[in-house]
């Protein structure tokens, strides 16, 4: 059994962070805040890669099966015999995945932040909240029960409000704040809903036992349940459904995406954390939480998780073709490999080999956040050096940005696909139990994983080939690059960390620790099956260097022939825009609004 304190510590480290600076940052230790807190976080992650090493290699695993360990547990709120409110610990394969892909992100976060945040007036409290952000997902990671999780969940809602609004002196990013807020609460109170029906026929707020008393053939709870309906449909899909209203508000699940976008508008640091270890993934990891009742009790409400999924993965793909912002591109791709997340959720059965797609999905969170966490931190490096977000003031920067180059390269070829980077392991398993389990959807997610190649290359070209800079240019930029740098030390090393991680994670034996089960699932590699989806990544590929890799008139030409298509994929497939803006605007493949206000966006 674990020791209790260190996954205490893990929580309470960010959320002495958030305090400390907080209440003293801005007053009596502004200069060494960032220091501070990322010494903080140093100390959880290594306490929390400690836990997980103990897990997963020394007590964890019981005759071969990895179990729900609760380590420690006390009753907080008593309103009668039998009716409380507990707050405790639950440690299994995906607490302990998850404590480790949350503080090793947060902690390449607060390093880099030292140095693209150097010289912010509010760089205290721009820590402050990075802890409470932090807090607040590990709180959720961490959860025993589904009320203790609801907390936490809005607790990384109010986190995600304060970090969006860091720029609050800017309108767009107080209406953006605003904006995820107000969203995500209508997903949340369906989220709310759907815990009182299943606490209310369960009898219990536990994680284990409400899932026991969900799953067992014989339970009482579960037969009450399933014989009770609304509409002909049971209160058991209509609870598990809400449920995952919840979780789709948060992970920026079609039609409930429209805040992601727009959540650009705060610190680039903070749209790594957003969106590769803290509030996108809270959905993801909430469904996985669940995914016994989903997949055992609740077949239908999968279906829907499915296709919400797959839906979502296809829709912002082909939005991501068109967008000119280099956060927002990488904002829609995570709306895309989200999906992905879900829908192999979604296609999963319960345990041996037809779990699959659990495991899949779990193992694509692990490496998105790596290498998610890379393009947000690499185009931080690109718009801390041109003070732009705009794809078009961008090109040819690979011989001022060398480090950053290579290893924007890297994670492009892992979020594509390719052999044998990191994202190529897990999105075939994705493929492969879409492929056994649901034709329709594994067709969609194939076109979607070309679609995925071609729109990130797309955006790699643009940033660091393209043009071609004249004699005078080059000299600015030599003169730029000389004042400006890459941003030194602290902006690099984290690049450098997480593309080992984006190459190299694909390797790990993901199945033996993390399965829907419990048990060892070893997935067999089949070189036939993975034929196509490689074949299609590299076409999306050859695409985009035929369009992008020198400026030339083909992209304005295709996109002046496709302009119906084109305008609505721009303008992200929301009816008012598109009928009320003018087609001539979006005719230039390099059209597009320019954020206004600070460039440490």
């Amino acid at each position: 059994m674990p020791n209790p304190l260190h996954i205490i510590l893990i929580l309470l480290l960010p959320l002495a962070s958030f305090l400390l600076m907080g209440l003293f940052g801005r007053s009596h230790i502004k200069s060494a805040s960032g220091l501070i807190s990322t010494a903080l976080l140093f100390v959880a992650t290594c306490l929390a890669f400690y836990v997980a090493y103990g897990y997963f290699f020394e007590y964890g695993k019981v005759d071969g099966v990895y179990q729900k360990l609760i380590p420690l547990k006390y009753t907080w709120l008593e309103f009668s015999k039998g009716v409380s409110i507990d707050m405790g610990i639950l440690l299994d394969p995906i607490t302990a995945m998850m404590l480790v892909v949350v503080t090793l992100i947060s902690l390449m976060v607060h390093i880099y932040s030292l140095g693209y945040m150097k010289g912010e007036e509010r760089f205290a409290t721009y820590y402050s909240f990075l802890g409470l952000f932090t807090f607040s997902m590990l709180g959720l990671v961490i959860a025993s029960n589904i009320f203790q999780i609801y907390m936490f969940w809005e607790l990384v809602g109010v986190s995600s409000f304060l970090l969006i609004g860091y720029y609050f002196e800017k309108p767009s990013a107080v209406a953006a704040c605003k904006k995820a807020f107000i969203v995500t609460r209508f997903a949340d109170l369906g989220f709310l809903i759907g815990i009182l029906i299943l606490s209310f026929y369960a009898g219990t707020l536990d994680f284990n036992t409400l899932i026991q008393r969900l799953t067992s053939p014989e339970s009482m709870e579960l037969k009450t349940i399933v014989a009770s309906s609304f509409l002909g449909i049971s209160a058991l899909t209509w609870g598990m459904v809400l449920v995952f209203v919840g979780g789709a508000g948060k992970s920026a699940m079609f039609p409930l995406h429209i805040w992601l976008p727009d959540a650009m508008e705060g610190p680039t640091p903070v749209s790594a954390l957003i969106h590769a270890a803290t509030m996108v993934v809270a959905g993801v990891f909430l469904v996985a939480r669940l995914f016994p009742v989903f997949a055992l009790s609740a077949p239908d409400a999968l279906h829907v998780v499915a296709y919400v999924g797959a839906i979502s993965a296809a829709i912002a793909a082909v939005i991501a073709c068109t967008q000119t912002d280099i956060k927002r591109v990488l904002a829609f791709s995570t709306m895309s490999q989200i999906g992905f997340m879900m829908f192999a959720l979604g296609v999963s059965k319960y345990g041996g080999e037809e779990g699959l797609g659990y495991t899949a999905s779990m193992f694509h969170l692990f490496t998105h956040a790596l290498f998610k966490a890379l393009l947000f931190l690499g185009a931080g490096a690109v718009i801390h050096f041109v003070h732009s977000n705009d794809m078009k003031d961008m090109g040819g920067l690979r011989k001022h940005l060398p480090i950053t180059h290579i290893t924007f390269l890297i994670a492009c070829l892992a979020i594509s696909g390719v052999p044998p980077f990191a994202g190529f392991f897990s999105k075939e398993e994705i493929l492969l139990a879409a492929f056994h389990h649901n034709p329709t959807i594994y067709w969609i997610a194939l076109l979607t994983s070309g679609l995925t190649a071609f729109y990130m290359f797309r955006l790699y070209f643009s940033i660091f080939w393209n043009k071609v800079p004249s004699p005078t240019e080059r000299a600015e930029g030599e003169a730029h690059g000389e004042h400006h740098g890459e941003g030194g030390f602290s902006m690099m090393m984290p690049l450098i960390v997480l593309s080992i991680g984006a190459a190299a994670a694909g390797f790990i034996p993901f199945g033996k620790f993390v399965s829907s089960d419990g048990k060892a699932l070893i997935s067999e590699f089949h070189l036939q099956f993975s034929i196509a989806p490689v074949a299609l990544g590299v076409a999306g590929i050859f695409v985009a260097w035929l369009l992008y890799q020198k400026q030339n008139s083909k992209p304005d030409t295709i996109a002046s022939s496709l302009s119906a298509l084109y305008k609505a994929s721009h303008q992200k497939f929301i009816l008012m825009n598109y009928m009320s803006s003018s087609p001539k605007k979006y005719c230039s493949i390099w059209s597009g609004d320019r954020l206004h206000g600070s460039t440490k966006t």
